[in-house]
């Protein structure tokens, strides 16, 4: 076991004896929450209130030493907590202020406090580990050209950090992190109130945020770049992360995006977080990610020329920001409800292309509705996919979810009506911000606007292995089957 600091030597010795006591106990278990897609992810047994999470840069070439603080709360008597944590080397653990046994089990750090804790008291934890971003394709830590950025979706914010890794267990984070001189770290949330603390060549930048967050949604990016602040709508702080060689050139797709907002907000209601910007990262990672208050996009977008058409674009810089209301701020129960986050979002990418009048929303759902059967069998139908194959992380991520999903949502307008469902959108935001809810929350929300119970009209289409009829649209013929 190779550490990278004598700090984390040093505390590994220290925690040697209490490991070794706490192997006499049975042997750990990895645990889940039961999810249909990640059946072993999430952990029962407590409630993460909040994350201080601090790293420590140095280059590409090297673990970064970290320290997970968690403030949680039990639900039940527990005698072992689970977290879920892997590609890191754990140097120490505490439960309450105590010194607590550690070990790895699967994709689980399994620790063992030195005493139960009792059901509904605080839980606080802290971990001693390193944070490897070397050697993995998979999600967590992503290798741009100056630094580091991060892609925790769906299932890889524990390749970064111990955590309890579903979005059903939302909670506020605060990050630390220190880099060399000439580099700039950016997280999600807002700066500390303090300076960032300057001890020799590094510099300590401190973020935290105030709006509750999955940990799929943490982002911290290192690199050598340029932060740029702007006002959008309503005095919303504006802030964007760019390659510093790269700010003028990037500067027209950027002062785009208080318009963007201002799009949205006449659609669904006010922006729900505290700032936005977008980070753009020099990296290949194949897609963009709408982590909270900071989306991610790979350079490759915005590269002009022979890249990506304008109308493109600036879709796809909408599809990032819907997903703040839908996603973000109302996050899924289960992974089975990813289609609320990417139906919706696709939704308002499509309406916003219509806008520009450059790809219509009927020719681009009459196109999905032709191929929709062929998704449901590749994927499984929107509200039910099926797990990604081994090896696949993103596999998840399908057509079906996509335009499968909007095409759902569209099939709802056409039965209750544009006014009913702009209510159903307002209401849906409004109501669980903040919060989770799932596929069966929406249901209950569109019937209660449509005055009718739509579980009839809607299961079909959430669940079912073949298409329904469009409402509205007898012309469109039947989806072609494999």
């Amino acid at each position: 076991m190779q550490l990278t600091s004598p700090r984390l030597r040093a505390a590994l010795l220290a925690a040697a004896s209490l490991t070794l006591v706490a192997a006499v106990v049975p042997p750990p278990k990895a645990l889940g929450i039961g999810d249909a897609l990640f059946p072993e992810l999430g952990n029962p047994g407590y409630d993460v209130l909040s994350y201080d999470l601090s790293f420590a840069y140095k280059d590409n070439n090297s673990p970064l030493d970290a320290v997970t603080v968690i403030d949680a709360r039990s639900l039940t008597r527990l005698e072992t907590v689970n977290l879920d944590f892997t590609h890191g080397k754990v140097a120490s653990a505490e439960v309450n202020g105590e010194p607590a046994g550690f070990a790895s089990v699967g994709e689980d750090l399994v620790l063992t406090p030195a005493r139960p804790v009792e059901p509904d008291l605080p839980l606080h934890i802290t971990v001693r580990h390193t944070s490897d971003p070397r050697g993995r394709g998979d999600g967590g830590w992503v290798v741009t050209d100056d630094g580091l950025a991060m892609a925790n979706q769906a299932d890889a914010a524990h390749r970064v950090f111990p955590c309890n890794d579903h979005p059903a267990d939302k909670a506020y984070f605060t990050f630390r992190v220190s880099a060399p001189a000439g580099k700039t770290a950016v997280a999600n949330g807002v700066p500390g109130a303090l300076p960032a603390r300057r001890a020799g060549a590094a510099t300590t930048w401190t973020y935290r945020t105030l709006h509750p967050m999955a940990t799929e949604l943490a982002q911290v990016s290192i690199g050598d770049s340029a932060v740029i602040h702007r006002t959008g709508p309503h005095g919303l702080p504006l802030r964007d992360v760019v390659p510093a060689a790269d700010r003028e050139r990037l500067e027209p797709w950027l002062k785009k995006t208080a318009g963007h907002i201002q799009w949205m907000e006449a659609r669904v209601g006010r922006y729900p977080f505290e700032n936005y910007g977008v980070l753009i990262a020099k990296a290949r990672t194949g897609f963009e990610l709408e982590t909270q208050t900071l989306s991610l996009f790979e350079s490759a977008l915005f590269a002009g020329g022979g890249g990506y058409p304008e109308w493109y674009v600036e879709s796809v810089m909408v599809h990032e920001l819907a997903h703040q209301w839908f996603g973000d701020s109302v996050s899924p129960r289960t992974w089975s409800d990813l289609w609320l986050n990417e139906g919706h979002a696709t939704w308002y990418e499509a309406l916003y292309a219509d806008g520009l009048g450059k790809y219509s929303l009927e020719r681009r759902m009459r196109e999905a509705y032709q191929r929709s059967d062929q998704w449901r069998a590749a994927g499984g139908p929107p509200a039910a996919p099926k797990p990604a194959a081994p090896g696949e992380k993103i596999g998840l991520f399908r057509p079906a979810v996509y335009d499968g999903a909007a095409l759902i949502l569209y099939a709802l307008r056409q039965e209750i009506g544009a006014k009913a469902f702009d209510r159903v959108e307002r209401r849906w935001v409004g109501e669980h911000r903040d919060g989770v809810a799932g596929t069966a929350d929406f249901v209950r929300l569109a019937s209660q606007e449509a005055g009718r119970d739509l579980a009839t009209f809607l299961e079909p289409w959430l669940y079912g292995k073949k298409t329904p009829a469009m409402p509205g649209h007898p012309e469109w013929s039947a989806p072609k089957s494999v």
